[in-house]
């Protein structure tokens, strides 16, 4: 196994960028970037394995034309619930062949700077969101809070990351984008403990499938009444109100949302979100 320095000379050798570096490998490619960036000054054992793999591997071809699986056989993440094809998960201090059978105290074990999700035993890594899905995430969630100032309400909007702990068992963590939680039973200290009356989620490329495929079933199931998707690499908004048997409705960033728990009464305006993070293009 290559020490760091060496992966780093091999890498500006072969002329590859973190996002080949981090397909190749399957290391996920916020965390790459903190390590090539001395964020992450000793990555874990799993990480240097499969970062190694690349450059030892004789059918490595350079810039993503290679002839071998690029993903080790020990981070791979199992087929289970779902059918859906799953994203591996790197850092993790525990075995790989766990994947669907890791639990709340798994979780809890893990660096606390260290983002995950643990969805029906199965750890996803999430990596860091991008500026645009943060400004996205905290305007909605700046808007919520206005109005539930303004009329004295009694839910509380929530901005990630905040754990809950959705069906009130040992085997599920999400962390949603935003949420509003009407019962105030359900808080405590540490986290959410039941289903959110509102979630709305932040689409990126590495978690994408995962909130369409994935987090809608498990949000429906758990009684969350309802959920957005963004997606903001196409500009709209699918909000699917469970209340209202599964029914979807599109909009897109030109429109005016409004928020079915609140009976239309609260609306989130995401032509002016638009207008907000157009100071990154």
């Amino acid at each position: 196994m290559m020490a760091l320095e060496e992966i780093r000379r091999k890498k500006a050798e072969m002329g590859l960028t973190n996002e080949q570096l981090s397909e190749m490998s399957g290391v996920p490619l916020g965390t790459l970037q903190k390590i090539m960036g001395n964020v992450t000054r000793s990555p874990r054992y799993e990480t240097l394995k499969a970062l190694s793999a690349v450059f030892e591997n004789r059918g490595w071809r350079a810039r993503g034309l290679y002839d071998y699986d690029p993903v080790p056989d020990y981070v791979r993440e199992p087929e289970a619930a779902y059918n859906v094809n799953r994203r591996p998960i790197i850092e993790n201090t525990h075995s790989y062949d766990r994947q669907g059978s890791y639990t709340l105290e798994d979780y809890m074990s893990l660096p606390e700077e260290q983002r995950v999700e643990l969805i029906d035993g199965v750890i996803y890594d999430m990596g860091a969101p991008s500026l645009p899905h943060q400004m996205i995430g905290g305007e909605i969630f700046t808007q919520i809070m206005q109005f539930v100032k303004a009329n004295k309400g009694k839910c509380i909007p929530f901005i990630a990351p905040t754990d809950v702990q959705l069906d009130c068992d040992n085997r599920t963590i999400v962390q949603p984008d935003v949420m509003i939680v009407c019962d105030r039973s359900k808080l405590n200290h540490n986290m959410v403990f039941g289903a959110p009356d509102f979630v709305a989620e932040v689409l990126s490329p590495s978690t994408k499938n995962k909130d369409i495929l994935i987090k809608s079933a498990k949000y429906q199931n758990a009684g969350v009444r309802e959920y957005w998707m963004i997606d903001p690499a196409e500009r709209k908004i699918l909000v699917m109100n469970f209340d209202r048997d599964t029914s979807m409705d599109m909009y897109t960033f030109d429109d005016k949302v409004p928020i079915g728990i609140y009976d239309g009464k609260c609306v989130i305006d995401f032509k002016e979100i638009s207008e907000y993070i157009s100071i990154l293009e």
